[in-house]
């Protein structure tokens, strides 16, 4: 970071957003992270309220590359930057700071010069490249994911409500170390990490930017899974989030009680395909909205594209997201990403058809190497359709 800082003429940031925090320094306490720029002579620092000893443990110990200290006090804070180093105002996270944080700690830097700058556009693009351990946390996190799925085949079924079905999800994540957040940077947006929508649930249209959100159990979480049964022979579609340590695996596959119709079957293999597609363009390097238009101009040769990622007008306009820290990270598989998915990146690739009468799709979360698209979640392990 201290290398993107100084390409970008930013002489040191002063991080609080819990998400960043936890990259930059292992932990999550209630502090704030100084790092400067190459060439600034700023030692990065991580000031903390509280704790300061378990702050000093999670970023490791006697290894921490970085030193570990009290915070001071705010009416200190310009004083305490100036002795650090720092002559500029460091840059904040603008996009994730509400205003009136970022104004009053603004106004505790007052004795240093110029405005602070937004640095949160830099951290992104920095996380959207994951470390080896990053995706060996995620491959984790899928393993789990599967588990929960399996859990779900043994005892899911015909009148089983939606709540129940993911109630078997949640005992799994729990157990395994979820830690009951799904973090989303998109205001205000929120998760809940097992969305069931069994038969026309899958129509009903959700405020979630996805193409799926469920009913949910109430109006004020209208997200998820709700009421509503398994009967017979209707789509029953389950979109699993876990977190492991704080990273995403993102996972759908289809169920039926007995028989699925031709029909819904036709279009699973139809969005199977397109998914199959967009991991090839991904894979070779092609830039994300190079491979949105070729799975929407195939979906639309194959007759879904009134239905493609929600029923037209509301549809979502996305055939992946890359995942992370975050549910919804950057790139995504959508117009305006005219760029590829770095080696490196992490990316839940999710086409999905919607119909008044259900929703059926597939999804796995991949990760690009030099050989081309690796799964992290259930892939081949899972079957498209289980049958119940």
């Amino acid at each position: 970071m201290s290398i993107a800082l100084a390409e970008g003429g930013i002489e040191s940031a002063y991080i609080e957003d819990p998400v960043e925090l936890y990259w930059l320094t292992g932990g999550r306490q209630n502090s704030a992270f100084l790092i400067g720029a190459e060439g600034a002579d700023i030692q990065s620092r991580h000031l903390v309220r509280r704790s300061v000893p378990r702050a000093a443990f999670e970023g490791g110990g006697g290894d921490c590359p970085h030193d570990t200290e009290k915070h001071p006090r705010m009416g200190e804070l310009s004083a305490m930057l100036a002795k650090y180093g720092c002559t500029r105002k460091p840059a904040m996270t603008e996009q994730k700071v509400p205003q009136s944080r970022w104004s009053f700690i603004s106004e505790k830097m007052e004795g240093l010069e110029g405005a602070s700058q937004d640095c949160t556009d830099l951290l992104y693009k920095l996380r959207e490249v994951k470390s080896e351990w990053e995706v060996s946390m995620m491959r984790e996190s899928g393993e789990i994911n599967h588990s929960m799925f399996e859990s779900i085949r043994e005892t899911g079924g015909l009148g089983k409500t939606e709540l129940e079905i993911a109630g078997v999800a949640e005992e799994v994540s729990r157990a395994s170390g979820f830690g009951g957040r799904i973090r989303m940077r998109k205001w205000p947006m929120d998760c809940d990490r097992v969305v069931i929508a069994a038969g026309r649930s899958g129509g009903v249209p959700s405020y979630f930017d996805s193409a799926v959100g469920g009913v949910g159990g109430s109006p004020i979480s209208p997200l998820g899974a709700g009421f509503s049964r398994v009967r017979e022979g209707d789509p029953v579609l389950i979109d699993i989030v876990h977190v492991h340590r704080g990273y995403v695996s993102d996972c759908t596959r289809m169920f039926c009680s007995g028989k699925l119709g031709r029909e819904w079957g036709k279009r699973l293999s139809d969005m199977t395909e397109i998914g199959a597609l967009v991991r090839r363009f991904l894979g070779r390097g092609e830039d994300c909205s190079t491979a949105w238009r070729a799975g929407r101009e195939v979906a639309e040769e194959m007759g879904h594209g009134e239905n493609l990622m929600g029923i037209s007008p509301e549809q979502a306009s996305f055939l992946g997201h890359s995942v992370g820290l975050e549910l919804d990270e950057t790139p995504v598989v959508a117009n305006g990403f005219d760029r590829p998915l770095h080696l490196g990146g992490t990316m839940a690739i999710e086409p999905k058809v919607i119909h008044r009468d259900g929703a059926i799709g597939v999804e796995d979360t991949w990760t690009r190497t030099p050989e081309g698209m690796e799964c992290l979640t259930a892939g081949d392990g899972l079957p498209n359709l289980i049958r119940w």
